[in-house]
């Protein structure tokens, strides 16, 4: 019998060159990106320390819309003060861009951030008229894409103002995370695992939404984003899925602080 080893599945720096290099690369270029943006920053959605968001403006009269961009780090990692600078390509092309932090566990469970993250995006929405499009990386792909299952936690008028959905090495079933060590820290119960997968619930009615993933990602996220389109576009839902060449679990993301890269024109497709 073949069993799986889990952790390994899921293990994205061991088979990543320089991965420990990553977070302080990504820390520097956030705080480069914030030192010269029109932004707001540290904007309350609720009131624990965490539910809190940043807001970048363009240089313009009025915003074409907002995007909203949920971090990864398997739930248990990073704020908002890390990817700032993935707001960048949307910025320079008229979009404003609100990237919230969200309570980590073992302090929260999967469908408590889940609640955050709709109460995120409604407080961003309220300051910004227009479309909404939502990416999220890795934990964060999760997120945005349960904002558009029919249990989501936004209210109607904020559905209704949705757009595109990007999901970026995302995790839609959750089931295998219970045969992880990381769970002991998640505690995912096995009807949390199914309540809070995407692929194992139903897209509201013609959702729009796309996975991307890295050619050189861990065969885990290739199966995760290939389940994703299989099981909506059974339902109903425009799915697509975009394997992007030469690129793997940490640098698949930097598409989006380029204005004229392929990740930025997928989101910004209305």
């Amino acid at each position: 019998m073949n069993v799986i080893d889990w952790d390994d599945a899921f293990s994205n720096a061991a088979y990543i060159d320089g991965a420990e290099e990553y977070p302080a690369r990504w820390a520097a270029l956030a705080a480069e990106f914030r030192a010269t943006a029109q932004a707001r920053l540290d904007l309350p959605y609720a009131n624990s320390a965490r539910t809190r968001f940043d807001l970048f403006q363009p240089k313009t009269d009025s915003a074409q819309g907002l995007v909203v961009f949920v971090h990864g780090g398997y739930w248990l990692k990073f704020d908002k003060s890390v990817w700032s600078h993935l707001a960048a390509g949307a910025v320079a092309r008229g979009w404003a861009v609100a990237i919230p932090s969200y309570t980590l566990a073992p302090a929260a469970r999967i469908s408590q951030m889940t609640a955050e993250i709709g109460q995120a995006i409604t407080a961003s929405a309220t300051l910004v008229a227009g479309p909404i499009l939502l990416a999220g990386h890795s934990a964060g792909g999760h997120l945005v894409t349960r904002m558009i299952c029919t249990d989501s936690p936004l209210p109607p008028a904020i559905r209704a103002r949705l757009g595109h959905v990007l999901s970026i090495s995302g995790l839609h079933d959750l089931r295998p995370l219970l045969a992880t060590q990381m769970n002991r820290s998640l505690g995912l119960s096995d009807a949390e695992a199914v309540a809070e997968s995407p692929a194992l619930t139903t897209p509201i009615a013609a959702s729009r939404v796309s996975a991307w993933v890295g050619a050189f990602e861990r065969p885990e996220f290739l199966r995760q984003a290939g389940l994703l389109r299989e099981a909506w576009g059974a339902k109903g839902a425009r799915v697509s899925m975009t394997v992007l060449p030469d690129s793997h679990h940490f640098d698949i993301v930097e598409g989006l602080s380029t204005p004229e890269s392929a990740l930025c024109e997928a989101l910004l497709e209305c």
